[in-house]
């Protein structure tokens, strides 16, 4: 209506009502159909319902909903109908700062695509079996300031693109590290925060077998773990490489000294320290021989980082090349293989990595023995000679022991011929068989006596000569002339 005039009238202010609705219709992520839950905050995609005292998950959810922050309530239990619907675009979930004791082992199967989900500080006690199967694209799990006590190992089925597992502050006494084997069911892990949970001991060898790029990340911090030699080579080569989780946490990396449970030292200290006394390992050198083939790893803390190899002659090694003499090749996992070694391919060889946020340099030193030098086959000849000198050795002592040599001819000449006096005493020397003395140590003729028995001659008139003088040690005993024959047989000669 016009004023009296004929001027146009101002327009009237608009109501409340009307902005309200204007402003809905303005908000894509809030629809006039209420599709946004009460005591929840929409922004697009994002639904917020944090510090909002709920126990139970609000219903319905949008379903191009992509984050859901229901952190900071009071829900205790997730079960397997917490979303009616199915939430084909939600990769984001968040349930830190509740109640949470129980989570249905269905409870995500209506988030297929989710990719980060936060259960932290919670009352969780146990991680069932097969827990996240469902969870394929899974990359970020935090578990972190719980009551975790157990860890099925089948928990973590299906979880191919896992690469940050967050388990500390638990109460966790033993980890499956299985699962952290190279093709294991965790290919793509690249995290593991096992710190401030009640691990006694870790198997230092497995974990030394692990690649870098996990090592690098892995914390073990904060544990009451027992002090050994292994477990100080293990972190003595981490802060070597400079692997993070060694460096950042080089004073909360304690152990117990056998005989002391209470009194906790710096593991990376026990070098020369009583009663251990730990020496640092070396890193190993890699030894082969002419014409053997063998591969040089490249355990870089780069995972997905681009690599290839500078060989000793100064020959680079990329993708797809044969290297400077067609023997060397850069394999699918970063590694070098050199086939049909020769000599010259002794040295240092350099792997560069290229990461995401620096580059790495590794270097390997191969040594090539030659056969004639530190083959096998000296090992062989050395058993060889021995085997001989023992056996050559056996045969001089029997020949020792049973093929003496002895006057034989003369021995069997004195049966003959009658020797004097003297020369029947000197033969008494190689006899071995005793006379038997009568009393007094004197010599008993054997019984129907002849001429030249026992090397004597007999007189006439059977007067037996007179006997031999007896020396400072009393007489020397005549040999039986039987004896000679005896030289060959196992009796001791006495002399």
């Amino acid at each position: 209506m016009g004023t009296p005039g004929g001027a146009p009238s101002p327009p009237s202010p608009p109501s409340p009502l009307s902005l309200l609705l204007a402003l809905a219709l303005l908000c894509p992520g809030v629809s006039a159909g209420g599709s946004c839950p009460a005591h929840c905050i929409c922004a697009s995609n994002l639904l917020s319902c944090s510090q909002a005292n709920l126990s139970l998950v609000p219903s319905p959810l949008p379903r191009f909903a992509s984050v859901l922050d229901l952190s900071h309530n009071n829900v205790s239990r997730l079960r397997g109908d917490w979303s009616p619907a199915r939430l084909p675009h939600l990769h984001t979930l968040l349930l830190s700062h509740n109640r949470l004791a129980f989570v249905s082992t269905e409870a995500f199967a209506a988030v297929p695509r989710l990719r980060h989900l936060d259960l932290s500080n919670n009352c969780l006690r146990a991680l069932d079996e097969n827990l996240f199967s469902d969870l394929g694209e899974l990359e970020v799990l935090l578990l972190y300031n719980n009551e975790i006590s157990s860890v099925d190992r089948t928990a973590f089925e299906n979880l191919g693109q896992l690469r940050k597992l967050y388990l500390g502050r638990n109460r966790i006494a033993r980890f499956p590290l299985e699962l952290l084997r190279e093709g294991s069911r965790l290919p793509r892990l690249a995290l593991l925060d096992l710190s401030a949970n009640r691990l006694r001991e870790v198997p230092a060898g497995e974990l030394q077998a692990l690649p870098a790029w996990l090592r690098d990340r892995l914390y073990l911090h904060d544990n009451p773990l027992g002090c050994n030699c292994a477990l100080f080579q293990l972190l003595a080569r981490g802060r070597r490489r400079r692997l993070s989780a060694v460096l950042d946490f080089q004073e909360e990396l304690t152990c117990h000294l056998p005989g002391s449970p209470h009194a906790s030292v710096a593991i990376l200290e026990l070098a020369g320290r009583q009663p251990l006394n730990c020496s640092e390992a070396r890193e190993a050198v890699l030894e082969a021989h002419l014409g053997d083939s063998v591969t040089l790893g490249c355990d870089s803390r780069w995972q997905d980082g681009s690599r290839h190899w500078v060989t000793p002659a100064g020959d680079r090694v990329m993708p797809g090349d044969g290297g400077g003499n067609g023997t060397a090749a850069l394999l699918a996992n970063g590694s070098l293989e050199l086939r049909a070694l020769r000599a010259e391919d002794a040295g240092t060889y350099a792997c560069w990595v290229a990461g995401p946020l620096l580059n790495e340099t590794l270097y390997v030193e191969l040594l090539v023995h030659n056969f004639t030098l530190h083959g096998p086959h000296d090992t062989l000849n050395t058993a060889y000679t021995t085997l001989v000198g023992c056996i050559l050795s056996v045969v001089l002592v029997l020949i020792y022991l049973y093929l003496t040599p002895c006057r034989c001819c003369c021995c069997r000449a004195a049966e003959k011929a009658p020797a004097p006096r003297d020369d029947s005493i000197n033969s008494s020397v190689l006899s071995t068989t005793p006379n038997h003395d009568g009393g007094h140590g004197e010599p008993r003729p054997a019984p129907g006596g002849g001429p030249g028995q026992n090397g004597r001659f007999k007189g006439g008139g059977g007067t037996p000569p007179p006997a031999a003088p007896r020396g400072p040690k009393g007489q020397r005993k005549v040999s039986d002339p039987d004896s000679v024959s005896s030289v060959f047989s196992d009796t001791p000669i006495v002399v």
